[in-house]
């Protein structure tokens, strides 16, 4: 299946969309979470993830699908690795297009992780050909055909945003904090008692809000914010600093095992479609 390569990318046609194209063999995701859903079909090979307390596996043809903020990970599930094609749509996209199909208000959920579903995998896929032909009216047509069929036959729950009552105030208010000390953020001894409690008691709070311990929380809030300085820009290094990463090397790191491509070659390609609205490199 040849040397790992992606490419993660936008298209003008499709405003708010990330676009992944990849083949990983021995790269993992580390535990995250993304602030859109996910579509990926798998082209090739295999690959599993831990999600909602199972391992899930998605071979060749099924589609994997991810709820925002719900915390995975990603790795091969085979030794040759696995391809795939992904869409990121934003939650407002998927809730809209839910709300023209009539379906309950809310944010749609999806009981099943991996669905063999071949019509929804090939439109992913052509909706991915048709952006990096760039056929704009394709694109966009496909990728509303996309969610409007994996709405349809694959939601089966509304999804609850809101954390449980008991904490909830704690937790955010824990959570700005954190947003607003990216450089030099507190000791969870420190934050507990800005927030007035115990740092088990944090702890339990935060993780049932937001999937994640305070840490690695912050560590996915300078990865985001990173990706918006990027966007404007900025060079990697700087980005890194602005964020409170200690050099751009931990920036990497961290931003590959996230969003799956280093930043310089995110930058790169969100320069490129900004400034020619062309499709991305081949792989």
């Amino acid at each position: 299946m040849g040397a790992e390569s992606a490419h993660y990318w936008q298209h003008p046609a499709l405003p708010g969309v990330d676009l992944l194209r990849a083949h990983y063999v021995r790269h993992s995701f580390g535990k995250h979470t993304h602030d859109t859903y996910v579509l990926a079909a798998i082209t090739e090979g295999v690959e599993a993830f831990q999600y909602r307390g199972t391992l899930e596996i998605a071979p060749a043809g099924s589609v994997a699908l991810v709820e925002p903020d719900r915390v995975h990970t990603g790795h091969a599930g085979e030794p040759e690795g696995w391809s795939y094609q992904v869409l990121y749509p934003s939650a407002d996209q998927v809730v809209a297009v839910a709300a023209e199909l009539g379906v309950a208000p809310g944010a749609p959920g999806f009981g099943t992780a991996v669905v063999h579903d071949d019509e929804l995998a090939r439109l992913v896929t052509r909706t991915h050909e048709a952006a990096e032909q760039n056929q704009a009216l394709a694109a966009g047509t496909l990728l509303r055909l996309a969610l409007a069929r994996a709405v349809r036959l694959h939601s089966s729950q509304r999804l609850v945003r809101e954390p449980p009552a008991a904490g909830r105030d704690t937790a955010r208010v824990a959570r700005d904090l954190l947003a607003a000390g990216l450089e030099e953020p507190p000791t969870l001894e420190q934050l507990a008692a800005a927030v007035g409690t115990g740092p088990f008691p944090l702890l339990r709070a935060f993780r049932d809000a937001y999937g994640l311990p305070p840490h690695a929380w912050l560590t996915q809030y300078r990865v985001r914010t990173a990706r918006t300085l990027l966007d404007a820009g900025v060079a990697p290094a700087d980005a890194a600093v602005a964020v409170g990463f200690v050099d751009q090397a931990h920036l990497t790191r961290h931003f590959r095992r996230i969003v799956g491509v280093p930043p310089g070659a995110y930058r790169r390609a969100r320069k490129n479609v900004q400034e020619t609205g062309d499709r991305p490199p081949a792989a």
